[in-house]
Formats: structure tokens, C-alpha cells, sequence
């Protein structure tokens, strides 16, 4: 018998924890050096991948997965799918910015319905069931009561990998500069929606990434009262992926607005 929601979250929070200390409490450096980057981070993204996809399939066995280091050609979106980016930010994790996450999403019927987020380097384990709220470490948290674009600290995430998408992401980047109390670059898309959740940023946006970058953060960010939306205003698919702009909701419009014009 599959657990309750309740139940079930408590038992994936733990196996997130277990996989998060699969790199973050390890000195990156040395293990870098000898194996070079592209197969380091490979190798710690399929551990931490293989890791989670065997407790998961003890919890729920009817579900799929959905991830980066797979095919996920044959995913049907219409039964439970987990989403799993086993280390969002690699970059970060290569230069020993310590500031990565594991973000796993339980889709069904094309909705997301859990959420959990974890930096291992903070300690910090980001959680939500659909409809019960968004928590930290078990803490209540919402979104920032920043009324005003001008008042709103922001951040605009590129991709290195995405070069041709560099124009577009420097552009908003001066715009909200321009318009903004100010912005930001921290390199992990499921954390920097996990601040705008927890009120520590007022919106991010970023364009190219694919549903593990953002499916769980963009239910933490709406059960924590505020706005998850692509750059055009629609929903984010959770099929083929694209851009997001997720914001308190209060200075919604007017970042939207801002975005549309540059």
C-alpha cells in the first residue's frame, strides 16, 4: 500500500537528504583533478540519480522517471512521473561555489504535486504537497510583500552551455538592473525558486531550461503565494521545457510587462 501524502513526503525527504550528502560534504577539488570535469560530474549526477530512482521505486512502483541523465522519450505525463535533477548547479559544484541542490518534482495527470528542493551545503531542505503550503526544515515560508519593481532584488540565470542565449539573458539583465534595487547570478534554477518561496529574492528569470530545472520550484513558489509563469505569462511545460519568470506575484505584472519589452 502506497504510503499518504503526508507519510510519503517524510520518507522522500529522507532519501533527498541521503543523496544530497553524496556530494555535498565532500571536498570536490582533488576528485575534479583526477577524473576531469565532464566525467566528475556525470559520475556524481547518474550516483545520485541511480541512488534516489531505487528508493523511489520502493515508495511509488507504478511511477516513471523523468531526469537529466536519461531518455526520457517513452515518459507519459498522464500517469505519476518523478522529476529529478540530481545536482542543478554543476557548474557551481565544479568551482566549489557551494551552491547546488537536488530538485525532485511527483508529477500526476501533467500536475505537479510535491516538490522537494535540497542544498546539502546549506542544510536546507525545501518541501510541498499541492494545496498544504511551502516549508523549509519543516518552517512555514511565503514570498516577499515587495509592492514595487524598484524595491525588487532579482535573478537572471544563464547557461553555459546555452551560449546563443546569452543576448537575451543580458538584456533582461540590464533592464531589471536599470528598473530594480538590484540583481543577481547564483547559477542553481530549483534554488533560486526556492528564495523567491522563501522571500530572499522577489522574482528570477531565466530562459532554455528543461521541466527538472523548474518543477519543483515552481510549485514551491506557488504555495508560497506567489507567481510561476514562462516569460510570456503561460505554464511552464513540464513536457519540453522553456523559460520561467517566477515572482512574489505582487510585482508580477510589472516584471512581466518589463520582460516583454526587452
Amino acid at each position: 500500500m502506497q504510503p499518504d501524502r503526508e507519510e510519503l513526503l517524510k520518507r522522500v525527504s529522507e532519501a533527498v537528504r541521503q543523496a544530497g550528502e553524496l556530494f555535498g560534504h565532500h571536498e570536490m577539488a582533488e576528485q575534479i583533478r583526477q577524473k576531469g570535469e565532464t566525467d566528475f560530474v556525470t559520475q556524481v549526477d547518474v550516483t545520485v540519480q541511480e541512488q534516489l530512482r531505487r528508493q523511489l521505486k520502493e515508495l511509488v512502483p507504478e511511477a516513471q522517471f523523468m531526469g537529466e541523465e536519461q531518455d526520457n522519450s517513452g515518459v507519459d505525463l498522464a500517469g505519476a512521473v518523478w522529476i529529478l535533477d540530481p545536482v542543478d548547479g554543476t557548474t557551481n559544484l565544479i568551482h566549489g561555489f557551494r551552491h547546488s541542490a537536488v530538485s525532485l518534482a511527483l508529477a500526476e495527470a501533467g500536475r505537479v504535486t510535491m516538490a522537494l528542493v535540497y542544498n546539502p551545503y546549506a542544510g536546507e531542505l525545501f518541501t510541498a504537497l499541492e494545496g498544504k503550503g511551502a516549508f523549509c526544515n519543516g518552517t512555514p515560508i511565503a514570498v516577499s510583500g515587495t509592492r514595487r519593481l524598484a524595491d525588487s532584488l532579482v535573478d537572471v540565470g544563464t547557461n553555459p552551455s546555452q551560449r546563443d542565449r546569452a543576448d537575451q539573458a543580458f538584456r533582461w539583465m540590464r533592464a531589471l538592473y536599470d528598473h530594480c534595487h538590484d540583481v543577481r547570478r547564483m547559477g542553481a534554477a530549483s534554488l533560486c525558486l526556492c528564495y523567491v518561496a522563501a522571500g530572499r529574492l522577489d522574482a528570477y528569470v531565466e530562459a532554455g531550461l528543461k521541466p527538472w530545472d523548474y518543477a519543483a520550484g515552481m510549485l514551491l513558489v506557488r504555495e508560497a503565494g506567489g507567481m510561476a509563469v514562462t516569460p510570456e505569462g503561460k505554464e511552464p511545460p513540464l513536457s519540453t521545457g522553456g523559460g520561467i519568470a517566477a515572482s512574489n506575484g505582487h510585482i508580477g505584472p510589472d516584471f512581466l510587462a518589463l520582460l516583454a519589452e526587452v
